[in-house]
């Protein structure tokens, strides 16, 4: 019995955790002001040939017209390198540069960051992942919040495009993982390094804090870079802050399922401190003990749990921008998935097989 209200009393405090999240509505607001400040828009891209081309063009075509746009070809076998060359040469804020050989202690993203750092010029530093695309009034918006609350990095959660059943099976676990175990709004308001979330997909730095302390070198051999760098922001007695991107920025992180479970399965493990226990309980307290509790305690305990469960879902698909029908409909198999995914990741870390795009990743 004891063991049936732990897992109720965490199936509570994580729809407590939603619902502080929903009703604080850790959104990027849009900016009343538009500014001038120089931004360096810095890109790695490794084999980033199929989507580029439309991030480039959504950056030219987008309001902030003070920006650097900087695309690091990572060593690609493909077309990355001429898409860049060519929005180069009709746009004189863009340019292509060719990485350098990665260093043996270094991870691939890390040191293509560290390099763009290198080359950038802005006041701001804004890092995207090459799969996005931006819209009118991001930057104004992002540059207004790192004003307004003198941050130190800005990163936001972006809006997930998932056009295949199996993007929806895997990529809707990101946004459910973050917004019912984290009450968002701690990020900033919280000196506690526990209180620490980040996604590489969008981070905006303030320059000259970010050239001072390097922040990408200081986690170069970390997997989940981006959560790492909150983390010392923190330690450091900076200011950061994690929010969700309202709109204003949209990313297709896996065209398949088969992909999706490869990425995840890549960052899962990291993203619980590589503690297989400390995932192993959570599986236990989310996937299964919910299941044993409806079996064990009653009809009546068992239909308030899958109401806050289904409450939950509906509360972060409506933050996230993800559709509230196919989320309370897949939640069953999406369950599955991130046990499937969680075997994935702790099977790669035993057998020291993580690998992305090509490069096998240490396990720490």
């Amino acid at each position: 019995m004891i063991v049936f209200y732990l897992v109720f009393f965490f199936l509570v405090l994580r729809f407590s955790v939603t619902l502080f999240n929903y009703i604080s509505r850790p959104l990027l607001p849009r900016s009343p002001k538009h500014y001038q400040d120089l931004v360096s828009v810095l890109i790695p891209a490794r084999n980033e040939a199929a989507c580029i081309g439309l991030l480039l063009e959504s950056i030219r075509t987008q309001d902030y017209q003070n920006i650097e746009v900087i695309v690091l070809d990572d060593a690609s076998t493909d077309e990355t390198f001429a898409i860049g060359e060519q929005f180069s040469f009709s746009d004189n804020r863009f340019k292509v540069v060719k990485g350098k050989a990665l260093p043996a202690d270094w991870l691939g993203k890390n040191y293509a960051c560290y390099q763009l750092a290198e080359q950038a010029k802005g006041r701001y530093l804004l890092f995207l992942d090459a799969d996005e695309i931006v819209h009118s009034g991001l930057i104004h918006a992002a540059v207004h919040r790192m004003k307004m609350q003198k941050l130190d990095l800005l990163s936001l959660f972006t809006n997930q495009l998932m056009p295949s059943l199996g993007e929806k099976l895997v990529v809707p676990l990101m946004h459910y993982l973050l917004l019912n175990l984290l009450p968002l709004r701690l990020v900033r308001l919280s000196t506690n390094p526990s209180f620490a979330a980040a996604s590489g997909q969008f981070m905006l730095f303030e320059a000259e804090s970010y050239r001072h302390y390097q922040w990408h070198e200081q986690v170069k051999t970390k997997v989940v870079e981006d959560v790492e760098i909150m983390k010392l922001i923190k330690l450091e007695q900076g200011r950061g802050e994690t929010l969700l991107a309202n709109g204003l920025i949209q990313c297709r992180m896996y065209t398949s399922f088969t992909e999706a479970l490869s990425g995840f399965s890549k960052n899962l493990l990291a993203g619980f401190g590589y503690s297989i226990f400390g995932l192993f309980l959570y599986l236990f307290l989310v996937v299964l003990g919910p299941l044993a509790m409806a079996w064990y305690l009653g009809l009546n305990l068992a239909l308030l749990a899958f109401a806050l469960i289904l409450l939950s879902r509906v509360m972060i698909a409506l933050l996230s921008g993800q559709s509230v029908f196919w989320n309370l409909i897949l939640h069953p198999i999406q369950m599955l998935v991130l046990v499937l995914v969680a075997v994935l990741s702790m099977q790669k870390y035993l057998t020291k097989t993580v690998s992305w795009k090509g490069r096998t990743i240490p396990s720490t």
